[in-house]
């Protein structure tokens, strides 16, 4: 068993120090580019700027024969690019028990180390996939000479990887964070849908029948097939101080639906989302950054709340203790959101008017 004490010790000789906490930045969407198709790897210098985090992806979606186009695709963008200092550069490398992983890695890490901010790690299983992730890591990022540890991100893709999640998310001072991956979970888990994240029409409740008429009129009201998942991945991040991410949603043409899977993560505690269409940045950008409402409302509680015990009347309701603390945690956001976004830090100054006073 290794002791707690060494766990922030280099895993390698001349490799980086690990980090004590993970840096909070920005990352509202993960926008996935393929670094073998020319024509999104045009637009990548375009999307600096815009976008909080940029991925270039290696795994799914990218054919076999491509996958060392990708590679040297991923590695040709990041040296030609400057990223700038908002938005950050990841990578999805293929999955740990495929053929082109380990030149994933090693090139990667050699080659662009000093750019990637942190590596994506598809259908993690255990704790024991991201012990060898992150002693790679270290031997790879010594021989580079890197000043900079590289972050570990972890899907949940497998019933197995939901099951350990706690230990996953504790597994290394590496880990930035866990994303659902519906698509791959469902086949795992043998569920009966095809579509790659948002809900299903037929997982649903019915309204129980009116007077004893079951053939009568009886409303029904879809429900969440990843309620439970997201929920446990949440838990598991908070507990480590890592972020939790909701993943793809599949369906580019239908903006509705994913705006309300993007908000219904969002509530329940994510901080981004995947965005596999440049019309999904937008819903992210949107979704992922607090209301001018609530943040006004946030202020308002900060300023009648005083030393932030007892408890307050505003608006007929009941502020104390807990709803400060509640108020902290949009506050907190909002001035991460305004230090890399210029409209919206305008947007939010322009909403301090609303703050009040109690009421």
């Amino acid at each position: 068993m290794r002791s707690a004490k060494d766990f922030f010790a280099p895993l390698a000789v001349g490799a980086p120090a690990p980090l004590r906490d993970v840096p909070a930045r920005p990352s509202r969407m993960i926008h996935f580019f393929d670094p073998s198709n020319p024509k999104m790897a045009a637009k990548v210098p375009d999307l600096v700027g815009s976008v909080d985090v940029l991925l270039g992806n290696l795994e799914d979606a990218v054919k076999a024969d491509n996958k060392e186009a990708a590679r040297q695709g991923l590695v040709d963008i990041a040296k030609a690019t400057d990223f700038g200092e908002h938005t950050q550069l990841w990578t999805r490398v293929n999955a740990l028990d495929s053929p082109w992983v380990l030149d994933d890695l090693t090139t990667l890490v050699t080659e662009i180390g000093d750019k990637l901010d942190v590596i994506m790690v598809p259908k993690v299983q255990g704790a024991e996939d991201i012990h060898y992730i992150d002693r790679l890591l270290a031997q790879l990022e010594a021989r580079a000479e890197l000043a900079r540890p590289i972050l570990v991100h972890a899907i949940l893709e497998t019933a197995r990887g939901v099951a350990n999640v706690e230990e996953i998310c504790g597994a290394s001072p590496r880990m930035q964070g866990i994303s659902l991956g519906p698509a791959d979970l469902a086949a795992d888990r043998r569920m009966k849908t095809t579509r790659v994240g948002g809900g299903h029409p037929g997982y649903l409740v019915r309204q129980d029948p009116v007077d004893g008429d079951i053939d009568g009129a009886r409303t029904t009201y879809q429900q969440d097939l990843w309620h439970y998942t997201i929920a446990r991945m949440v838990d598991a991040c908070a507990m480590h101080g890592i972020f939790p991410y909701y993943g793809p949603f599949g369906d580019i043409k239908d903006v509705v639906a994913c705006e309300d899977q993007f908000r219904n993560a969002f509530l329940l505690g994510c901080v981004g989302a995947w965005s596999l269409h440049p019309v999904q940045i937008a819903i992210a950008k949107k979704v992922f950054s607090p209301s001018v409402a609530d943040v006004a409302h946030a202020r308002r509680v900060k300023a009648a709340m005083g030393d932030g015990t007892g408890a307050v009347m505003l608006d007929g309701k009941m502020e104390d203790d807990a709803s400060l603390k509640q108020c902290l945690v949009i506050l907190e956001l909002a001035e991460r959101l305004s230090s890399s976004d210029p409209e919206l830090a305008q947007v939010y100054a322009a909403g301090e008017g609303d703050a009040g006073s109690e009421a």
